[in-house]
């Protein structure tokens, strides 16, 4: 297995521009009734920069320089994901994000108690400005968190 973990990955510079730009009360957040599985109950607000094999969103440019420090040839699906403070920590439903093989990257956008776990148990603190990167056949879930109002990170699937 293939985790690879890579802390400060954006300059300082960029990265709190994209930060201020997704924190900014006139960005475009959608809401989905389900984190894993639609209408799983486990709520997020979502935006969908990347899907069907075109762009989705006016705030592509954002993340531009991003894919170029992650030497993307073809993209497949990027999001935006944020969810909320609960009281408790729990873990989602282990998945794969795509049924073929190419590379998963998680994002995250500010520190908290949440993180990513691995079917083998390796779990990945969410800290602000890193990124893990992985195969996409490897099943991963995120968590809750209690020490933060937001959890905000980056899901991307590409080659």
């Amino acid at each position: 297995m293939n985790i690879k973990i890579i802390d400060d990955f954006l300059d300082k510079e960029y990265f709190n521009s994209l930060k201020n730009t997704y924190v900014d009360p006139n960005f475009p957040w959608y809401f989905q009734k389900g984190k894993v599985n639609k209408d799983d109950g486990n709520f997020q607000f979502t935006h969908l920069f990347f899907t069907n094999n075109k762009i989705n969103s006016d705030y592509f440019s954002s993340i531009e320089p991003l894919l170029l420090k992650l030497n993307v040839k073809s993209l497949v699906h990027i999001k935006l994901n944020a969810t909320f403070k609960e009281s408790v920590i729990k873990k989602f439903i282990l998945h794969t994000d795509v049924n073929f093989k190419c590379n998963t990257a998680v994002f995250y956008l500010n520190k908290n108690n949440g993180k990513t776990i691995f079917k083998n148990g390796k779990e990945v603190e969410s800290v602000e400005n890193r990124i893990v990167i992985f195969p996409s056949n490897l099943e991963h879930t995120g968590t809750t968190h209690t020490d933060t109002n937001y959890r905000m990170v980056l899901n991307l699937n590409y080659f």
